[in-house]
């Protein structure tokens, strides 16, 4: 279903950089509740519309929320999370569709198959609109099919981070052989974007971390990358004279109990500081589920100390980074950080990691500790504590910083940029 089509569909692309650019934003699930997914296709979408671009979006469900002007191009796809009983969600007509029956087979066994099931769908709904549009920006859906549509169309695409690497840690935090080789069949998908990654150019990275790790894990050449940080919504993200802070309160983010996230280190430094600072209380920006977290947990003796937020929206999450006494990014690699920049957005003292970009995010407006290394998360946090002089030092930079380098505006400049050079590249094929 196309909710808002952009117009002059049957006109010869464009390659002026005076013209604007008709633009389909592609991502194979976009809600924000999903992930940061929707949050990146929300706002670059809208920067790219303030640009005077046409946007629209195709999406499989969960379907974004899009600023007015934006159109949807809605793909649906078996959306087999939202089903009671995945097994049984079959239905005759889909056994016409490969799309839907390679996505059904793949959910069944244990695998991910979305991003190739939208691929496909995808590059039919080029076919059949082959000059609607003057690029089409995928937003990591690194599909099989994307290689296809490109010879239609010019093709960019971001890359967030490489999922190989959730998929090692993942790895190295199970022991069971059985989980390891669900595991592996999961992030089977992997493999797909590594070798479409490889001939896809150019290709938009958020972070310099982030490209190292897909040169690394993907083999991709260094002249395909071309990085623009992420912006922050800083309509939203900002300081608010009238809420102050509060003494004893950590705050951080996860928004999947997953090793990357780092929380059980967090956990381990908390417990660390307890008795010194009985007070002290940690409040997380999403949901205990079982899993690790939840034990940890459990063995620290910290379940009335330790507090989960979830289903809370952006101006929520806001308030809460404006009443944090420390934002803590404790992840073990991150391909920028955007809740490490909304909080620096909002003043707050910052600690973070050396997982993957987080330094880059926190530059010299932050503290910085060894990855997975609980003692010195400990010690930093505790240091802040101790320092309120030092901490509000740290939230004047931290601002300074997250106005001067995290901007929407700036990063969506960068994508038409980009779009630019694959349209000349693409005109002289």
């Amino acid at each position: 279903m196309l909710k808002h089509l952009s117009n002059s569909a049957n006109t010869r692309p464009v390659t002026g950089h005076d013209v604007p650019l008709r633009i389909l934003l592609a991502s194979y699930r976009s809600h924000p509740h999903v992930g940061g997914q929707g949050v990146y296709v929300y706002h670059l979408s809208k920067a790219l519309h303030d640009l005077g671009h046409k946007v629209d979006v195709a999406s499989g469900p969960p379907y974004p929320n899009l600023a007015p002007g934006i159109g949807l191009v809605k793909l649906p796809s078996l959306d087999l999370f939202a089903e009671d009983n995945a097994f049984s969600a079959i239905r005759s007509k889909h056994f016409s569709s490969w799309s839907d029956l390679s996505e059904w087979l793949s959910h069944n066994s244990g695998a991910f198959g979305e991003p190739y099931a939208f691929g496909r769908r995808l590059h039919r709904f080029i076919l059949n609109n082959p000059r609607r549009y003057d690029v089409v920006h995928d937003n990591q859906t690194l599909a099989r099919a994307l290689l296809k549509i490109r010879k239609t169309v010019p093709v960019v695409t971001t890359l967030h981070h490489p999922i190989s690497i959730d998929l090692k840690l993942a790895l190295q935090s199970e022991k069971r052989w059985w989980m390891r080789a669900l595991i592996r069949r999961w992030h089977r998908f992997v493999r797909m974007q590594a070798k479409v990654a490889r001939r896809l150019n150019p290709i938009l990275t958020v972070s310099d971390a982030s490209k190292q790790a897909a040169m690394r894990d993907f083999g991709v050449p260094a002249q395909s990358f071309h990085i623009v940080p992420n912006g922050v919504d800083q309509s939203v993200f900002y300081p608010d004279a009238n809420i102050a802070r509060e003494d004893n309160m950590i705050v951080t983010t996860a928004s999947a109990d997953t090793p990357l996230k780092g929380l059980p280190v967090l956990i381990r430094a908390f417990a660390e500081l307890a008795d010194a600072f009985p007070k002290l209380r940690l409040v997380v920006i999403g949901r205990l589920r079982n899993g690790p977290t939840k034990d940890a947990i459990k063995a620290a003796g910290l379940s009335e100390r330790i507090e989960f937020r979830s289903g809370i929206d952006q101006s929520e999450i806001a308030d809460l980074f404006r009443k944090a006494t420390i934002m803590v990014s404790p992840s073990l690699f991150e391909g920028f950080g955007m809740p490490a920049a909304e909080a620096m957005a909002c003043a707050a003292p910052l600690i973070v990691s050396t997982g993957g970009a987080l330094p880059e995010v926190a530059g010299d407006a932050g503290l910085i500790t060894p990855k997975g290394d609980a003692p010195a998360l400990a010690a930093a946090i505790r240091t802040l504590l101790q320092d309120p002089a030092q901490r509000t030092d740290l939230g004047n930079a931290a601002l300074k910083r997250a106005q001067d380098v995290f901007s929407w505006p700036r990063h969506a400049q960068g994508a038409v940029s980009l779009y630019r050079q694959a349209l000349e590249a693409h005109a002289h094929h």
